[in-house]
């Protein structure tokens, strides 16, 4: 019988973004696939260090141990052919990373596989692969920043934070704030508050990281795996957020409606293994404390418009 994923979190995470491979990569640019293979196959049996993505996945991978049954699965994908991913399929076994599937595209684009393994969230450092992935609509995906210097999550829980529109949800309040002001934005929620907000990017994965909530031990007030939204959004646009999560049925632990303060203190005391967001200009502050991705825009988004104007 097929595999059933319907009630499993399916992670894709590139070997760039779960492994620190930026010394192998410019190896790779500087001397091409020959001495790219060569450089890995003289050091094989040396174990890859972490990468942005390492702790968020062991730790997700660790929630199966707590489970009724299992819930995470992760696959990693890479470019490599099978020969260069020697090094990477050691590098999990050495580091006791509970993974089974390995997709090794022989230098192909990944993007056409995130559907075949059934994947939620697909994490990179390539951006051409996290935009066709978004440009699919087959996956969440973002593109991962380097990992911060120091970063000392402050339990063993599993804690995953969200921006809120173009993200979680669609742009369509993003794109009124750009074009007509703040006055006409929190004039438009405040008077469509009941109507939920139209699913964005993330909006499958969270409801899926909500599902997954329900075969932990615990009480979902006394999860081990905490869910946080950190928005720019403040009183009165609050309200619509909040009914629009209660229609979708997701619990989220905690959520904080910023007003333009900043993300990085916030998520530095949450202790966020991953913040998603779409705008750089937080997330340049966000990434040098906590794990970030940036989503990107679809490629017919009226967003680009605005982006490509400034």
């Amino acid at each position: 019988m097929p595999v059933d994923f319907s009630d499993i979190l399916v992670i894709g995470v590139s070997s760039r973004a779960l492994f620190n491979l930026e010394e192998e990569n410019a190896v790779f640019e500087k001397e091409g696939i020959q001495g790219y293979r060569k450089y890995q196959q003289e050091r094989e049996d040396e174990p890859l260090n972490p990468g942005t993505a390492f702790l968020l996945v062991k730790s997700l991978l660790e929630l199966n141990n707590q489970a009724e049954k299992r819930i995470v699965e992760v696959v990693v994908m890479s470019r490599n052919s099978p020969e260069t991913g020697v090094r990477m399929l050691n590098s999990i076994e050495n580091h006791k990373l509970d993974i089974t599937r390995v997709a090794l595209s022989g230098g192909e684009p990944l993007a056409p596989y995130i559907e075949a393994y059934d994947v939620d969230l697909f994490l990179s450092k390539d951006d051409k692969d996290v935009q066709a992935v978004i440009d699919s609509r087959a996956s969440a995906a973002a593109t991962i920043y380097e990992p911060p210097t120091e970063f000392d999550p402050k339990d063993n829980r599993v804690k995953i934070a969200f921006d809120a529109d173009a993200v979680l949800f669609s742009e369509e309040s993003e794109y009124r704030y750009k074009t007509e002001g703040m006055d006409a934005f929190h004039k438009h929620e405040s008077e469509h508050v009941d109507d939920p907000l139209k699913e964005g990017p993330f909006a499958k994965l969270l409801i899926k990281l909500s599902k997954i909530q329900e075969h932990l031990p615990t009480t979902i007030e006394l999860t081990p795996l905490r869910l946080s939204i950190v928005t720019a959004r403040n009183a009165p646009s609050h309200m619509r957020v909040i009914k629009t999560l209660r229609k979708w049925g997701v619990y989220v632990d905690e959520a904080h409606f910023l007003g333009g303060l900043s993300k990085d203190k916030v998520l530095k005391a949450f202790g966020a293994h991953i913040f998603f967001d779409d705008q750089e200009t937080h997330l340049e502050a966000t990434s040098k404390v906590v794990p970030s991705g940036k989503v990107p825009y679809s490629s017919d988004s009226k967003m680009q418009v605005i982006n490509k104007n400034k």
